[in-house]
């Protein structure tokens, strides 16, 4: 596995088909559906800059960055060990032009995230999978990797929002995957901040209630919140649906306003 840091157990892993190679700890929190989703879902474009809010080891990030050519991808991660490998999956798959990610934390002050070259009101796209979990009803995990990235510890959902609106600039999006019981807290967060909101379900199976939802709002939108209809992951065989293995496999957009 060359260029992965040492001292680490990791596993290799294939994305995209195996388009992208990602080193991603053995143990703890490690990225899957969920990034590659996410970054399907980021409305970017060529000459556009995007920002990921907890990269973990820099999945959805470079599943953004290998989608749109020209798009300037950054992102933001405060364990210093998923930064290093989410800096070597940037290198090991040819994307150090383009793709960076910096060690910090999202509730920093603005003028601190300026200085790590963060910049508020300067995003056309702000992404994140957000901790899912709340400490107070879920026993954390043995492994400290996986629990900060699952639990909030400390940081709640008015806290990623919060970050998100700082960053991204006029009329840009601000995109996030969770899971679908918090759609109340993240649409309560983002209220008065974002408008034209489109809320895309993600269904299991036919007839099973939804598991994520992608939530994304425009920064100065005054249009109403959308219900979308939502995308079905898996046929009744089990296997992924033809739409869910064109966006991960082979990488396609994820439009929240295409007829499921």
């Amino acid at each position: 596995m060359s260029g992965a840091p040492t001292g680490e157990e990791i596993t290799d892993d294939g994305f995209l088909d195996g388009k992208l190679k990602i080193l991603q700890p053995a143990k703890g929190y490690r990225a899957g559906l969920d990034a590659v989703l996410l970054a399907a879902a980021v409305p970017a474009r060529a000459g556009e800059r995007a920002l990921e809010a907890g990269t973990g080891a820099g999945v959805a990030s470079l599943c953004l960055a290998s989608r749109v050519s020209g798009l300037e991808v950054a992102g933001i991660e405060l364990q210093p060990e998923l930064v290093r490998l989410a800096t070597a999956n940037i290198t090991r798959n040819g994307l150090g032009e383009r793709v960076s990610i910096a060690e910090g934390d999202i509730g920093h002050p603005v003028r601190d995230l300026a200085a790590m070259g963060l910049e508020p009101n300067a995003w056309h796209h702000v992404f994140a999978n957000p901790p899912y979990h709340d400490p107070a009803a879920s026993p954390a995990s043995p492994n400290s990797s996986k629990a900060q990235a699952h639990l909030t510890l400390g940081s709640d959902l008015d806290d990623w929002v919060r970050f998100a609106c700082v960053m991204a600039r006029a009329k840009g999006t601000v995109t996030f995957i969770h899971r679908a019981e918090a759609l109340g807290d993240l649409l309560a967060s983002m209220t008065g901040h974002l408008g034209g909101i489109e809320v895309f379900p993600l269904w299991p199976a036919a007839g099973k209630a939804a598991s994520r939802i992608i939530v994304r709002g425009q920064r100065g939108s005054r249009a109403p919140l959308t219900l979308r209809p939502g995308l079905v992951l898996h046929g009744r065989d089990g296997r992924f649906t033809e739409r869910t293995e064109a966006l991960l496999r082979r990488g396609e957009a994820l439009l929240l306003d295409q007829p499921a």
